[in-house]
């Protein structure tokens, strides 16, 4: 991120606070859910998962170079970061579809819902998302010097652009049936149960399209970093704390086991 000895340190500790609030954060979310079979909360689990394998693929790495002078990464090292990224971050694109689905049903279809979101078909949902991960190959290039602080590919544009429609779509139906809902306590409930999703879908996608834009544009290469860095050590730390602060029986929850 910057050749300045003097700034080293200091992003080490800032990085390594970021870190280690990303991994309690969403370790803790799962610890916290894992007895609530409730479709919902197998999706909301298996968000956090992806969201500390994405963390962890890229930042330990990155703390140990603030604090040595050798920037090697080797062949095994460089293999490792891209597959669990690209798998990490491919796997939640899904995610978030399969969320967006299970917000559609529970506001459009609610009297079905039970019987529409079975745990059946959410764990199909989610096998399946952790299984398209597995689709990506590794490209090497004739240079062996990477400028940057992790290794990544931007054919990972093509998956975003499908899932963000496929969200998109899902989204315009809820739109439709909340705008057809007579009462207003009703259309509270309504942008209650998908405001969480929504916020962390524009998170998400936001960050990571606006990157892939600026990249066709032609951003310095500082700026491209900046990106990139916020892409995969900033975004997935606020997900567990929104999902948290919006749902109630999670609260409940962490009151219990803090009491």
């Amino acid at each position: 991120i910057t050749d300045c000895p003097e700034l080293q340190a200091p992003l080490f500790l800032v990085f390594l606070l970021v870190y280690v609030t990303t991994m309690v954060g969403n370790l803790g979310l799962i610890f916290l859910i894992w007895k609530d079979p409730t479709p919902m909360y197998l999706f909301l689990g298996s968000l956090a998962f992806a969201d500390a394998c994405t963390s962890s693929s890229v930042t330990p790495k990155m703390l140990l170079n603030f604090l040595t002078d050798n920037d090697f990464i080797s062949m095994t090292e460089c293999f490792s970061q891209f597959y669990f990224f690209c798998y990490s971050a491919t796997t939640e694109c899904f995610l978030l579809v399969g969320m967006a689905y299970d917000c559609y049903v529970a506001i459009c279809n609610p009297l079905l819902y039970l019987v529409v979101m079975s745990n059946r078909l959410c764990i199909l949902l989610i096998s399946v998302s952790y299984l398209i991960g597995l689709l990506f190959r590794l490209t090497f290039f004739r240079s062996n010097i990477i400028d940057h602080f992790y290794c990544e590919i931007l054919p990972l544009y093509t998956i975003l652009s499908i899932t963000f429609m496929s969200i998109v779509v899902s989204y315009a139906h809820v739109l439709f049936d909340i705008l057809k809902k007579k009462s207003e306590k009703g259309r509270s409930k309504a942008f209650s149960i998908c405001s969480a999703h929504l916020l962390s879908v524009s998170l998400f996608y936001g960050t990571l399209f606006f990157m892939y834009v600026s990249h066709g544009s032609g951003p310095s290469k500082y700026q491209e970093k900046m990106y990139y860095l916020f892409d995969t050590i900033v975004i997935p730390l606020p997900n567990p704390f929104i999902y948290s602060l919006r749902n109630k029986d999670v609260l409940s929850a962490l009151r219990k086991l803090i009491k």
